[in-house]
């Protein structure tokens, strides 16, 4: 049989990292078996259901590169893809169960529910539908079928239960987690269908897993508990389930337990692949905040799963290739987002001065700055192996577009000297015939110290300070060469004339 598996996200706002990293172990997972990657947007739960997040979904997983094979707006066989346009087929299956006696109608109140569940907890207990109160409760194993009908038939309020059989050691195998047994007089008759006659996630996915002849499971352990749940479901349809996995968590970079939204906020970075715009404000994204996709992924691909090698570097096809999910880890991976930088790093150092140019050239524009490919390429190429981002190209190198409009105060204090303004005047006059060359202006700098008797640093660090505005930047000679004779010369203009107005 060929491989199928699905990425099945609610639509319930912006997709969290460890949302994205499913999604890539399903692709790959997919991939690497040749099998068929699926799309489907699991939203039956219409009360948390948010405007817009189904497309924020399916830009994110295009911006990663993870391209569904099947799903909303990308078609396949199994069409639709959208579990609100699946109603209809959940209620017959639904009725399956509750015609073979594996589920049942429940017309309990929330208030009834409520009391139960107060009482309980007076009495230190925790509430629990199952075998040791549901026949003491209103549903339909416990009324006539006559009264069940009464009701249904006046449209009284009410929820459809799996009916768990209790007293059985359920035995179960997760392809990360290994084998598993649970009693299942532990379990609780889950809700199948709500009263709205939405299918809660427990019949949906089953049922569509199905349907969609999904071979694996790739899920997030959150849903761990679930499984003897869905393949008690299984059983009582009499379908082969499944393979399951469950992925572990992705953990907070410091401190316990799972990374979040609040995590990313308090130490400075995006828990998110896009931003995420609400009336309350904008979530920062991996996209927005300058990380290449394929950065992004090299490091989502390694929260959680060892390729057994010392390789850090993957492209997705080399990822493809490599993913084995008996190598997935079973206890969480702690999120390192020095690390994420660091990834950022290694791609943009292999990216050409060309790429990386047509990316700088747009922050060029956004900053009104009228660009010019042969010089913006130059800039790219000296900045580059000291950037994270092509954002830094423009914080490193902004200097080489804007003649400083002011200068570093602790930096003009330790180069100004009571000799500084006659030793650049001195300069301004010393002749350098070509201003194209760096070496030839490092060997005239040379000069003009030998000549004048002084250090390097009397009109080195000047120098940088009218230049740049500060002590920083690649060198002297490199500088002067790129900005030209005729700019070197205003600038320093610029730096005597707020020497005398000080």
């Amino acid at each position: 049989m060929s491989v199928r598996v699905r990425f099945a996200p609610s639509p319930t706002g912006p997709l969290h990292m460890g949302g994205v990293r499913t999604a890539l172990f399903n692709y790959l997972f997919a991939k690497k078996h040749k099998g068929t990657f699926v799309l489907r947007i699991e939203d039956t739960d219409q009360n948390r259901y948010v405007e817009g997040a189904e497309e924020y979904i399916k830009e994110a997983l295009e911006w990663c590169g993870l391209i569904p094979d099947e799903g909303p707006g990308y078609g396949g066989d199994y069409a639709p893809y959208r579990q609100s346009d699946r109603k209809e087929i959940y209620q017959k299956y639904v009725q399956e169960l509750i015609d073979s006696g594996n589920a049942y109608y429940a017309f309990d109140t929330q208030e009834d529910l409520d009391k139960l569940r107060s009482e309980a907890e007076s009495e230190g207990r925790t509430f629990i539908y199952n075998y040791t109160n549901r026949l003491h409760l209103r549903n339909s194993l416990n009324l006539s079928a006559e009264e069940t009908q009464a009701l249904l038939d006046s449209d009284t309020p009410h929820v459809i239960r799996f009916k768990i059989h209790a007293g059985e050691t359920f035995r179960l195998h997760d392809i990360i987690r290994g084998n598993i047994s649970v009693d299942t007089s532990t379990l609780d008759d889950k809700i199948l269908m709500k009263n709205d006659g939405m299918p809660t996630y427990h019949l949906a996915n089953i049922v569509d897993d199905h349907e969609m002849a999904i071979t694996h499971v790739i899920r997030g352990e959150e849903w761990l508990p679930s499984l003897p749940l869905h393949l008690l479901m299984y059983d009582a349809f009499d379908w082969t389930p499944p393979q399951f996995a469950h992925l572990p968590l992705i953990l907070k970079s410091e401190g316990k337990g799972k990374l979040s939204k609040r995590d990313g906020d308090k130490h400075g970075f995006p828990v998110f692949p896009l931003e995420w715009k609400t009336e309350d404000g904008v979530a920062r994204g991996y996209r927005e905040d300058g990380y290449f996709p394929d950065a992004f992924i090299n490091m989502l691909a390694l929260l959680g799963w060892n390729p057994g090698t010392e390789q850090e570097i993957f492209s997705l096809e080399e990822l493809s290739q490599a993913f084995d999910l008996n190598k997935v880890n079973n206890s969480g991976a702690r999120f390192n987002p020095d690390k994420t930088t660091w990834f950022n790093h290694q791609y943009l150092q292999q990216k050409s001065d060309e790429e990386l140019t047509a990316s700088f050239q747009s922050i060029l524009k956004e900053k009104g700055i009228e660009t010019n490919t042969e010089f913006d390429q130059k800039i790219v190429s000296l900045l580059k192996e000291r950037a994270n981002f092509v954002s830094d190209m423009w914080t490193e190198g902004e200097f080489f577009y804007q003649a400083p409009s002011s200068y570093d105060e602790k930096s003009f204090k330790k180069v100004w000297k009571e000799d500084t303004k006659d030793i650049l005047n001195k300069f301004l006059s010393f002749d350098i015939p070509n201003y194209d060359s760096a070496e030839e202006i490092q060997a005239k700098v040379k000069d003009f110290v030998k000549d004048n008797e002084i250090g390097f640093g009397k009109i080195m660090m000047p120098l940088r300070v009218a230049l740049v505005g500060g002590l920083h930047g690649p060198d002297i000679p490199v500088i002067m060469s790129l900005l030209g004779k005729e700019e070197v010369k205003n600038r320093l203009d610029s730096l005597i004339s707020f020497s005398e107005n000080k």
